[in-house]
């Protein structure tokens, strides 16, 4: 009604919680193994906005078990999703877009990732400006196991660990443990209890100035701006992909039957 101030809505695949100038985002699609759809997209865009006037940190979280196993494959399955494509922007787009925003925000991402994190988990990961870690994660990229490959994910990951890494990390399809992420720089400290390693983080970097922060990520977002350029080739990729009817065989198979596109 005009003149009526309608309430927010509630999140329904993700939690949002404030510590003061802290803001905790956690993915929480428990019963899709916490994958990707266009609402925790949307709603991920939703929370970084609220974001930008007050928070000085950004925490993006997954579950103890599993951080974020890249897009919900059940969804792409769907026949809306063709529709998606020609209506506005594409999911990629609107991803592709939630990234950028974690590099050039005026806020410090970080990643806490304490399990799996596969394709675009990796993303939201190396879109972040510090990742930590448990000991038991552990970092993939599955697409090329379906006839795909990482095309929005791949210049995130190439800022952080460089061409070749994330090629191999690419090729191989095989995850790596978190240290040998650690030592690639995709994860920045880990350790058993990665819950206390992020509160030792957040007592430091809670305490800087905001104007400050906005400043040096303007920055430094200088220094990425290839991010940006990168992103018309990135999504048109993506799309391609996304709309051969082979690869979309190949994923409803796999959400039917569990069988592997070689598997008989």
């Amino acid at each position: 009604m005009n003149g009526v101030k309608m309430p927010a809505m509630i999140p329904q695949t993700v939690n949002v919680r404030h510590e003061d100038n802290v803001c905790f985002l956690q993915l929480h699609r428990p019963q899709a193994n916490n994958t990707i759809n266009r609402l925790v997209i949307e709603e991920c865009l939703a929370t970084v906005e609220q974001c930008r006037a007050s928070s000085t940190v950004l925490v993006v979280e997954g579950l103890p078990d599993v951080f974020c196993l890249g897009a919900d494959f059940v969804d792409l399955t769907m026949p809306r999703q063709a529709s998606r494509l020609q209506n506005g922007e594409s999911d990629a787009e609107l991803l592709y877009k939630l990234w950028l925003q974690f590099v050039t925000g005026p806020f410090i991402t970080m990643a806490h990732v304490r399990a799996r994190a596969n394709a675009g988990g990796v993303g939201f990961a190396a879109a972040c400006d510090i990742v930590v870690a448990s000991t038991d994660a552990q970092f993939s990229l599955s697409e090329m196991l379906f006839g795909l490959f990482p095309a929005c994910v791949l210049p995130f990951l190439i800022r952080r660990v460089g061409v070749q890494r994330a090629h191999y990390l690419t090729l191989t399809t095989k995850p790596i443990t978190v240290q040998e992420a650690h030592s690639w720089g995709l994860v920045d400290a880990f350790g058993a209890d990665s819950e206390k390693l992020l509160r030792v983080h957040l007592r430091r970097l809670r305490c800087l100035n905001k104007r400050a922060i906005r400043d040096y990520k303007s920055f430094a977002a200088k220094f990425n701006s290839q991010l940006a350029e990168f992103q018309p080739e990135a999504v048109r990729a993506n799309h391609k992909m996304f709309s051969d009817p082979e690869n979309l065989d190949a994923i409803e198979r796999y959400v039917t039957t569990g069988q592997l596109p070689w598997e008989s």
